[in-house]
């Protein structure tokens, strides 16, 4: 087991002199990772940050609950105690028909056509505001409230919450797409740098072989550079968004003061910005062992 740590560590250590050796190619390497995960990270960033102002910003949504006509003062009231008793409901307010009438009146200028009517058309109505603006959950409480007793009829204004929910899942499958695409890139790179690495290093692989080097200790260094070029090209892509969101940040106050709310986009949390190095690590080592798997079986010495 001291023997199998002790090779990594001298693997590990390794890989780093190697990268010192070569500052400026190693760091033009790390600033192409960095800037291809850049791009996906920063989109899901202001996807992240656009959705937690959509939720805090938007309109509450509202459920028009319109009783029977021929509903008494005893079933508004019934209907009432079963909107305060359910869960997903934050507030119900009462409008009598009288009261709808004359708010008709005055806002429609219809007064002289109301006036001619024999008699009030409108319902009683409950004006009901959800917690939450999920539209799968509203049209799950209108089609429930829609069975109660004397209630005749449940509007929801629920269109604009699926728009909502539409254009955030169109940029979830953006930015998706995009990092699929990029991490494709990040581990063509890597896998073009270890076949440099191989071609630059053959006659000392060669020699290894022949002193009786096992693959796996001529490939560990190699996957060692893949995971480490990684991790390093995700920490750039890091302070490459958290650049970006200082200097946004800043420009963002003036239109914040102009609208009274409180407008700053935040950067990833601790268990997203592990995640993402985490996911650089492993394109790198997977590139690595692809560029290894590919080339390093090409020398076989006699």
């Amino acid at each position: 087991m001291n023997s199998w740590l002790s090779a990594h560590r001298r693997a590990c250590t390794g890989t780093f002199a190697r990268l010192i050796r070569t500052p400026l190619a190693s760091l033009f390497n790390i600033a192409v990772i960095g800037t291809a995960l850049a791009l996906p990270l920063g989109f899901y960033v202001v996807l992240a940050n656009l959705q937690g102002l959509a939720r805090d910003y938007s309109p509450q949504p509202q459920l028009s609950v319109f009783l029977a006509p021929d509903a008494t003062a005893a079933d508004a009231r019934a209907t009432g105690d079963r909107l305060k008793g359910r869960s997903g409901i934050t507030a119900s307010r009462f409008v009598p028909r009288a009261e709808a009438l004359e708010t008709l009146k005055s806002r429609t200028g219809l007064a002289d056509i109301i006036a001619g009517l024999p008699g009030n058309p409108l319902p009683d109505a409950w004006v009901v505001t959800a917690a939450g603006a999920d539209a799968p959950a509203l049209d799950a409480l209108r089609a429930e409230i829609r069975q109660w007793p004397k209630v005749a009829e449940v509007h929801v204004d629920s269109d604009w919450a699926r728009r909502l929910d539409s254009l955030l899942a169109l940029g979830r499958h953006a930015v998706l797409m995009l990092a699929t695409a990029l991490a494709f890139a990040l581990v063509a790179v890597t896998f073009n740098t270890i076949r440099l690495q191989i071609l630059t290093q053959r006659d000392e692989i060669e020699v290894a072989k022949l002193i009786g080097a096992t693959d796996g200790w001529i490939r560990r260094p190699f996957l060692y550079f893949g995971a480490i070029t990684g991790i390093a090209g995700g920490a750039a892509a890091w302070l490459m968004i958290w650049g970006a969101l200082a200097v946004f940040n800043g420009r963002l106050q003036p239109l914040s003061a102009l609208y009274g709310i409180p407008l700053q986009l935040n950067h990833l949390d601790g268990g997203d910005s592990a995640a993402a190095l985490l996911f650089a690590a492993v394109l790198g080592w997977f590139g690595a062992w692809l560029s290894v798997r590919r080339h390093l079986g090409a020398y076989n010495p006699l």
